[in-house]
C-alpha cells in the first residue's frame, strides 16, 4: 500500500463525455469544473479528455486513458487527480492505486469548498454532516492494513476493527449532528412563526451559483455579507429587515447557490438552511443573464426548487449583470395579465434597482386595497386609526361634514384597523373613483 500525500496545489482534470448519455441532461460542463477547481484553491494544470460509451466499473475509464491520466500526473508533477463525474468508492480506490496519488469527484470537489466557506456554527455542522456522510462509504481506504482482526500480543481484545470502531465512531458523530441541527431547525421554526404571526412577508434570493446575489442582497439591504467572483461565496443564510411603501418591514434572505447535479447529501445537509426558501412569500431568482449557460441554469434551479417543495412559491426573475451587456437599459418584463415576472438590473452599479423594488412591491401588494372612504361626523374613530397608519393619501371635507379619505394600505391591516373601530367592511361607504 502506497503513502497517500495530502492534497497539494496542482490537479489533473479528467472529463469524459458518454455516448450513452449523449441526449440526457446527465453531462457535466468541464468549463464550469474547471471554474469549481479555481473556487477551491486549487491550479488544475492538464485537462484530460476523452470520449466512451458508458463508465468502467472497475476504474471509470478505459486503461488507455488511465495511462494518459498517469502519464499527465507525471509530465505535471501534479498532487491530486480531480473527476469531473461521481465516482463510486471501489472506483475512487482502484484509480488511486493506478495513480498513486489522490483521487477526488466532483462532489468531493464541492465538500471541499463548502467546508472552506463554512463561517457559521450552524454551516460548519451542515458541512461536517454532509462529508461525514460521504467519507462513510469510502472509510476502507487507507485502513485495509487493519481489515481482519489479527490475534498476536498487543492485538487482543476488543474484537473490533480498526474499520469498524471508525464506522461506529461516524455514525455516532453523525447522529449527534443530526440532533444539533434538528435544535437550529426549531430555532428557525420559532423565528418564521414570529413573522408569520406579525404578517411580516419573506424574500428569499434563489439562483445559480455566482450568479451575484450576495452582491444584490448588499446593495438592497447596504450590508456587507461575503461576496466574490466566485463558485459557492456564500453558505450561510442571511436574514435582513426591509421598509418597502405598502407593504412595510419585510425579510430579505441570502441562501446557499445552487448547481447541476448538487449532490443528495448537500440538499438533506443543508435543509434547515434551505427551508428558509420553502417558507418565502416570493422568490426572487437571480439569473446571470450574460451566461452562456443561462437556460441550462434556470432549470436546474427550478429542478432543485422542485426536490426541496419550493416549486409552488411565486417567483420573480432577475436578470443580474446587464452591466457586461453593450448598450442595454435596465426594464421590467410582465406576463399577460401585466404582473411583472423578469426584472433586468445590474447589482455592482445599481441599475434597475428602483424598478426591481417596483416590481416587488406589486408582487407583494397584490392584496393592497386603493380605496376613496366617506366617514361621517360619528366615524372620528376609525378617520384617527387611519390617520395614526400612516394610510391616508389625501382627505376632502364635504358641506355636510362628511370627509372623503383616499387611502392605501394592506387588505389585512384594513380589516384590523375596522375591527379596531367597532365597524364592518360592508358598512363603510366607498365611492367609486378613478385611482
Amino acid at each position: 500500500m502506497f503513502e497517500r500525500p495530502d492534497v497539494g496545489e496542482r490537479a489533473v482534470l479528467v472529463h469524459i463525455d458518454f455516448t450513452a448519455h449523449e441526449d440526457t441532461e446527465d453531462t457535466e460542463d468541464p468549463g464550469e469544473f474547471r471554474e469549481l477547481v479555481t473556487s477551491a484553491g486549487v491550479d488544475p494544470v492538464v485537462s484530460v479528455t476523452g470520449t466512451r460509451k458508458q463508465p468502467s466499473p472497475r476504474l471509470f475509464v478505459g486503461e488507455g486513458k488511465l495511462e494518459e491520466i498517469r502519464d499527465a500526473v507525471a509530465a505535471s508533477e501534479a498532487d491530486v487527480v480531480l473527476f469531473n463525474h461521481a465516482l463510486s468508492p471501489s472506483q475512487e480506490r482502484n484509480i488511486e492505486r493506478e495513480l498513486k496519488c489522490r483521487v477526488l469527484d466532483r462532489t468531493g470537489v464541492i465538500l471541499d469548498i463548502f467546508a472552506q466557506r463554512a463561517r457559521t456554527h450552524e454551516g460548519k455542522l451542515q458541512v461536517e454532516l454532509a462529508q461525514l456522510e460521504h467519507m462513510s462509504t469510502r472509510l476502507v481506504r487507507g485502513w485495509t492494513h487493519l481489515e481482519r482482526q489479527k490475534g498476536g500480543i498487543g492485538l487482543r481484545g476488543p474484537g473490533e476493527t480498526q474499520l469498524e470502531t471508525d464506522r461506529r465512531l461516524l455514525r455516532e458523530r453523525i447522529k449527534s449532528i443530526h440532533k444539533r441541527l434538528e435544535k437550529v431547525r426549531k430555532q428557525r421554526d420559532q423565528g418564521r412563526r414570529a413573522r408569520k404571526r406579525a404578517d411580516i412577508p419573506t424574500l428569499s434570493l434563489v439562483g445559480y451559483t455566482n450568479a451575484g446575489k450576495s452582491t444584490l442582497f448588499n446593495r438592497i439591504t447596504t450590508s456587507s455579507v461575503y461576496a466574490a467572483d466566485q463558485l459557492f461565496a456564500t453558505l450561510d443564510p442571511t436574514l435582513r429587515r426591509l421598509e418597502l411603501p405598502d407593504i412595510g418591514p419585510v425579510v430579505m434572505a441570502d441562501t446557499v447557490g445552487f448547481i447541476r447535479h448538487l449532490p443528495h447529501k448537500l440538499v438533506e445537509a443543508f435543509r434547515a438552511t434551505l427551508e428558509e426558501t420553502v417558507q418565502a412569500t416570493l422568490l426572487l431568482h437571480v439569473i446571470d443573464c450574460q451566461d452562456g449557460r443561462r437556460d441550462d441554469n434556470i432549470e436546474q434551479v427550478e429542478d432543485v426548487l422542485a426536490e426541496i417543495g419550493a416549486d409552488e412559491i411565486p417567483v420573480l426573475q432577475v436578470f443580474n449583470k446587464i452591466d457586461l451587456l453593450d448598450d442595454f437599459e435596465p426594464r421590467v418584463d410582465r406576463n399577460e395579465e401585466g404582473i411583472p415576472v423578469r426584472a433586468w438590473v445590474s447589482a455592482v452599479t445599481g441599475d434597475g434597482l428602483e424598478l426591481l423594488f417596483d416590481a416587488i412591491v406589486e408582487r407583494l401588494a397584490e392584496d393592497v386595497v386603493h380605496h376613496f372612504v366617506r366617514l361621517g361626523p360619528t366615524d372620528g374613530k376609525l378617520r384617527a386609526l387611519l390617520h395614526e397608519a400612516g394610510s391616508v393619501l389625501s382627505e376632502e371635507h364635504c358641506d355636510n361634514g362628511d370627509s372623503v379619505l383616499e387611502i392605501r394600505l394592506q387588505n389585512r391591516d384594513w380589516l384590523q384597523l375596522l375591527g379596531r373601530a367597532g365597524m364592518r367592511e360592508e358598512g363603510v361607504s366607498l365611492e367609486n373613483r378613478e385611482v
